[in-house]
């Protein structure tokens, strides 16, 4: 096969095929619990099939394609689809509103957009005017036969490792959220790296509840499965409820988790469940000490911490499978090199706090850069050290420990949410003159964001008594401006409005100051 050579991931899928074709690599449980199943040559007939039909809709290397889909055989399909033509993936938040799904298929120019039936309005109103051609499909459909009859041609061209694979998009400390560039060779490398670090093999089975657009599913589960030939069963959505006898139903040795997730198993009361044959299981952020241990013995393996993000590709920091320290992130993942550094590029000393920076070949082991942002790639970058914006410390056996983060990104329930993209849509709204969003810790999903909005002169904030004009900011009003335009993650989970925003002398907001305040004019929001 020397023209799989290159580490690509389109050269990962087609060699897990020709070499384990019969066995089972996809297993789907829909809403209804029912299960399709599928061998890897089944389901690269499969992908073969649906490449031909993105081709014949104007798919080819170098194009976009936008699935904005659940958990489903059809996003899997369409992800393996568009890489084999040598094209992209730009996998959008399901539950994203049109705003959002309008402002990446602007940035990106994606040809082909993917998105559900139960859901296609809000989509097509997102891609109203672009050109783009949509495919509604129904997430529960195994077959896909709307997207073509035939099988791509054999001898289609290779993709090289350097082609872009996947633009996802990922918040930041800039008004949007930055396109992560994720290349043929990143998807490999990650597959190869956590099948290792997790001790995956071909007879091993990955059980997948987190959503598909992100990162984590993508990276930890799927590439690492194609990378030993391992099988994936896959679910709809995620149960706190039915997790634990799903892992039974399907056999699964292996899971990947957030905090927020486990937390909610917990809430839900679970109990030990029969037949359950986990051995290992990843999660991200930290639990207590009592959480952890009602959680090893509901799973039945000591599960282990990582660290990683959109941009590091793979997991850099891992707990050991002997001897988990559950509060650290980890120490350095085999075949990664990590750091904690001062502000002034040095190394930090043993117990001494500072940046965790992460090097790498650029394409290969780290991200290509931020779509069409070459200023802000170089601006994470000092030297060859990509500058995570977390902060952590290193002790003598090595292991890290978590310090903070970028107060500008809140992790909900382990997706990033930028305050900086919530603060502008706030702003928008006519009745407010600027707002202000900071983390507020939640038993559930880590932090939420909760907002401060001071009202335009005349409009009625909570010290303008006695002020003629139109009416004070109605928090239930702004709420449902929040909900049209922002996913359930980014919307405040409550809204204060203040006579004005606490400064620096040179203007800066000081939001520690914030944090902590009491509601003045009512709160309300989303509950999920």
């Amino acid at each position: 096969m020397t023209q799989h050579a290159t580490a690509t991931f389109a050269a990962r899928w087609a060699e897990a095929v020709e070499a384990l074709g019969p066995r089972v690599f996809l297993r789907f449980e829909a809403p209804d619990e029912s299960v399709s199943e599928w061998t890897y040559a089944e389901f690269d007939l499969l992908v073969r099939r649906v490449a031909h039909g993105l081709a014949e809709r104007g798919v080819g290397a170098g194009s976009a394609v936008n699935l904005v889909l659940a958990n489903s055989p059809a996003f899997v399909a369409l992800w393996l689809a568009t890489t084999r033509l040598g094209a992209f993936v730009v996998p959008s938040d399901p539950q994203a509103r049109a705003s959002e799904l309008r402002g990446q298929l602007v940035r990106t120019g994606a040809v082909v957009g993917v998105c559900s039936t139960a859901r296609a309005a809000e989509y097509h109103q997102g891609a109203a005017g672009m050109g783009v051609n949509v495919i509604e499909v129904d997430e529960t459909d195994d077959t896909l036969a709307h997207l073509g009859e035939h099988r791509l041609a054999a001898d289609h061209p290779w993709p090289a490792a350097t082609d872009r694979a996947a633009v996802m998009f990922t918040s930041g400390t800039s008004g949007q959220p930055k396109g992560v560039e994720i290349t043929q060779a990143n998807y490999a490398f990650a597959g190869d790296v956590m099948a290792a670090a997790a001790g995956l093999t071909m007879h091993d089975r990955q059980i997948v509840v987190l959503p598909m657009f992100h990162a984590n599913a993508q990276y930890y589960s799927f590439a690492a499965a194609i990378s030993v030939g391992a099988s994936v069963a896959l679910m709809h959505t995620f149960s706190a409820s039915g997790f634990l006898s799903q892992c039974a139903r399907h056999g699964a040795s292996h899971a990947s988790l957030f905090a927020a997730p486990m937390r909610m198993i917990l809430a839900r009361g679970a109990t030990p469940v029969p037949g359950l044959a986990l051995r290992h299981c990843w999660y991200a952020q930290n639990v207590t000490a009592e959480q952890y241990q009602r959680l090893a013995g509901l799973l039945g393996c000591q599960p282990r911490q990582l660290y990683g993000m959109t941009e590091t590709i793979p997991a850099v920091l891992t707990n050991r499978s002997v001897g988990p320290v559950p509060q650290s992130m980890g120490r350095v993942t085999l075949g990664c090199r990590v750091e904690v550094h001062r502000a002034d590029g040095s190394r930090c000393d043993t117990g001494e706090t500072g940046e965790v920076v992460v090097a790498g070949a650029s394409g290969v082991s780290l991200f290509a850069g931020y779509l069409e942002a070459p200023e802000i790639t170089a601006a994470s970058y000092d030297g060859d050290w990509f500058l995570t914006g977390d902060r952590a410390h290193v002790d003598e056996r090595g292991d890290f420990f978590f310090d903070g983060r970028r107060s500008d990104v809140l992790k909900v329930a382990g997706e990033n949410v930028s305050v900086v993209e919530v603060e502008a849509v706030l702003a928008e709204h006519p009745s407010v003159l600027e707002a202000a969003v900071v983390g507020e810790p939640d038993p559930i999903r880590d932090e939420v964001p909760i907002a401060f909005v001071v009202a335009v002169p005349g409009r009625g904030g909570p010290g303008s008594a006695g002020v003629t004009g139109p009416v004070p900011i109605d928090i239930d009003e702004l709420h449902a401006w929040c909900a049209e335009r922002l996913a359930p993650s980014k919307r405040p989970r409550r809204i204060t409005v203040v006579d004005e925003l606490p400064r620096t002398s040179v203007g800066k907001i000081r939001k520690f100051m914030l944090q902590g305040t009491p509601s003045t004019a009512g709160a309300g929001g989303p509950s999920s």
